[in-house]
């Protein structure tokens, strides 16, 4: 029998967190590493040409706090607004296992010893996971499910280059061969609207991706963030924005490229306010939605190309 995924024509992060734990849960966002080798000297010192000063951490919980200090302060601020009991741990900012194996140690136990805390999510580069830090990952993997996303945004190396990613192909392979050998879920984040990649290049991507053992992935909408070196090459017109009919249709297209058991987490993405130069648009993240939801239902679109079967 067939099975939509709820009002969904993909599989989105809520519908596979309901399946598996029962009820919604929500994310905490954290602040643990403090910074990546992109930004120490290590392969640079500039960062990512679209990372903000916050290393992609925007949203994320205060720093100064501890890691139990920051979940409470997270719990309250979701508590006003919704009724979950559940939690997602959720290390966002900068490179999220980049850091003295005690302290990674220390900071992740410390997470998932609240009850409240369901699963552990750590953001990370693929060239910032050694032996400690896979053993570390195996560790905690048997207390509480690991998620670990992985930012490749795109297979092309021009690309690459470019955004000044500082790590090959071939590493994010090895990357992720390793954590498929712990059993831990890897999600991986592409952007959709980098400077100077087609529509076909985008697809190739969402392709290659379609055909490696992930277990989710992150359409993100790209950023032109004040403070950055993209936001001084598009003031300059080096490149244009996506507007709302290029991107969604784009995402409309990914989604019929990825396979129907792959979690879809992402299909838009949240700029701050205070320091989003464009797309403008993207503030309005439920007519995003909803305008991607409207195209898919034009189409007849599932992902996959076809709808989940309920087990």
């Amino acid at each position: 029998m067939k099975k939509r995924w709820n009002d969904k024509r993909y599989y989105s992060l809520d519908y596979y967190l309901k399946e598996t734990f029962g009820e919604k849960v929500y994310k905490i966002a954290l602040s643990g590493s403090k910074t990546c080798p992109n930004r120490d000297g290590t392969l640079g010192t500039k960062g990512c040409i679209f990372c903000s000063e916050g290393g992609s951490g925007d949203f994320a919980q205060n720093a100064s706090l501890s890691v139990t200090e920051q979940i409470a302060s997270g719990k309250k601020l979701l508590k006003e607004k919704y009724t979950g009991n559940k939690f997602i741990a959720y290390f966002q900012s900068y490179t999220g296992t980049y850091a003295p194996i005690d302290y990674l140690e220390k900071i992740f136990f410390e997470a998932i010893e609240n009850d409240d805390i369901v699963a552990l999510s750590i953001a990370t580069r693929p060239d910032c996971l050694g032996d400690e830090v896979i053993d570390l990952l195996y560790r905690l993997n048997q207390i509480k499910p690991v998620w670990v996303e992985l930012g490749l945004q795109s297979i092309h190396e021009s690309t690459a280059a470019f955004i000044r990613r500082g790590y090959d192909l071939s590493c994010f392979e090895t990357a992720l061969t390793k954590l498929k050998s712990i059993g831990v879920l890897t999600i991986v984040h592409a952007i959709i609207g980098l400077p100077f990649e087609t529509e076909d290049m985008i697809i190739e991507t969402i392709d290659y991706l379609a055909h490696k053992k992930i277990d989710g992935i992150k359409l993100q909408l790209l950023h032109i963030l004040k403070y950055t070196e993209l936001a001084d090459l598009y003031n300059d017109n080096f490149f244009k924005a996506l507007s709302l009919e290029e991107y969604t249709d784009i995402v409309v297209r990914c989604i019929e490229h990825l396979p129907a058991n792959m979690v879809i987490h992402r299909i838009t993405g949240d700029g701050p306010k205070n320091i989003l130069i464009a797309p403008t648009w993207s503030l309005n993240k439920k007519l995003v939605l909803n305008t991607i939801n409207k195209k898919l239902k034009q189409k007849n679109t599932y992902q996959g190309r076809f709808v989940c079967l309920k087990h």
